[in-house]
């Protein structure tokens, strides 16, 4: 198979909680269990990082992989979803994986695929795990796909574990609260290795201290200390937490790694480039300002649209578009009433009629009209704006992703 119909295949044949929801999501780990002693346990061969949250865990592990390579060290960096192209996951030292590696690997292992009916995700976590083995990465920063406990990432016995925050997302696998939650984030805690925890509330912190106590684990809240005001490439308001938790791991590294002051600054400086994170208080253009973000959960946009209400101008536009499984009732109010809204549909089987987006927007006093496509959404934003006006376009990682 060439590259496109290899990643055809991994989309299509194959149940992914991006594209399907609930059908793709697994109860256990046994077929990651068995996927890894197929590929003779590459999870073993190299130093790791885990990093969970609801929010924040793409920027966190982005600044951790930055910083470290910055060090002199060679990364590798697992993360999702991706924007454009499926390589964007995983990448070494901000370079993505070849298309070849990708085909091979799909081409030696199809039959074991097949034959254990592995999701998209669980061959992902593989196809990752055996690279940086493969590579002889120094350390690998991975990021948990959903939740912790049950996620394929969770055969790993990192250096450290970070979990950036808990808010309300994926309720219907994670639980219905905010201990729930915590609950499966808090899986990815092991015995006698230290967590670093970015934000907690009076009702998480209890659940991190009790599983922390459980497996022998040195236990830092992050969100105690003093912010350290490095310069970052990130420019979103929640990178201020997202730099604290980042700066915790860090500094627990150091008794690993020679990481000094200036790896620390260049890292977050320079994280864009270095990993080529994209979509986070992304500035698209300076007249009309215009900004996407992925925050797509009621925990994400609070903080976004905040900052949003920071910036001075004559009228905010706002391209919105959702997934089917999106708890509307939650962000919906957060939204401001006086903004003009272009809703659209983000182009995966998952992506919210807009119509529907539109109808139920009525119900919290957000007006505006249907476009066939983000972008012709988009389009039609920059064509009514004025210079003085403000765009953003979000509600979806795969909204953000037609865009950039």
């Amino acid at each position: 198979m060439t590259y496109q119909e290899t990643t055809a295949w991994l989309f299509s044949q194959l149940p992914m909680f991006q594209m399907q929801g609930a059908s793709a999501y697994k109860k256990d780990l046994t077929n990651t269990l068995l996927l890894v002693e197929h590929l003779q346990h590459p999870e073993s061969k190299f130093k790791s990082i885990h990093v969970a949250g609801t929010n924040g865990k793409g920027s966190t592990s982005s600044m951790i992989a930055s910083i470290l390579q910055e060090a002199g060290y060679k990364v590798g960096l697992y993360t999702s979803p991706h924007l454009k192209d499926f390589r964007e996951r995983i990448r070494i030292n901000g370079e993505m994986i070849s298309e070849d590696f990708v085909v091979d690997f799909v081409a030696q292992n199809k039959s074991f695929f097949e034959a254990n009916q592995l999701s998209f995700f669980e061959m992902t976590v593989g196809l990752a795990f055996d690279y940086f083995a493969k590579e002889q990465v120094d350390v690998a920063v991975i990021e948990v796909g959903m939740g912790g406990r049950l996620d394929s990432t969770n055969v790993i016995t990192p250096l450290v574990s970070v979990i950036t925050n808990i808010g309300f997302d994926h309720t219907q696998f994670l639980g219905d609260t905010l201990p729930k939650i915590a609950a499966e984030k808090a899986g990815i805690i092991k015995s006698n290795v230290p967590v670093v925890i970015g934000e907690y509330s009076e009702e998480t912190k209890p659940i991190f201290i009790a599983k922390a106590k459980l497996e022998n684990a040195p236990i830092y809240f992050a969100q105690n200390n003093l912010e350290v005001t490095y310069e970052c490439a990130l420019l979103g308001d929640y990178q201020v937490h997202n730099k604290k938790t980042v700066l915790q791991a860090i500094k627990l590294l150091q008794s690993q790694f020679k990481i000094e002051e200036n790896h620390i600054k260049l890292g977050l400086k320079n994280v864009i480039q270095n990993t080529g994170l994209l979509g986070r208080w992304q500035i698209l253009k300076q007249k009309p300002f215009t900004v996407c973000d992925t925050a797509h959960n009621s925990h994400g946009l609070k903080i976004v649209l905040n900052q949003i209400q920071k910036h001075s101008f004559e009228t905010l536009h706002i391209v919105l578009g959702v997934v089917n499984d999106k708890d509307l009732d939650s962000i919906l109010p957060l939204f401001p009433k006086s903004a003009k809204y272009y809703f659209c549909k983000p182009n995966v089987p998952r992506g919210l009629d807009a119509e529907i987006l539109k109808q139920k927007a009525i119900d919290f006093s957000l007006f505006g009209r249907v476009f066939n496509s983000v972008s012709e959404a988009y389009d039609e934003a920059v064509n009514s704006a004025k210079d003085s006006d403000f765009i953003y376009i979000g509600g979806s990682t795969f909204v953000v992703a037609e865009i950039v």
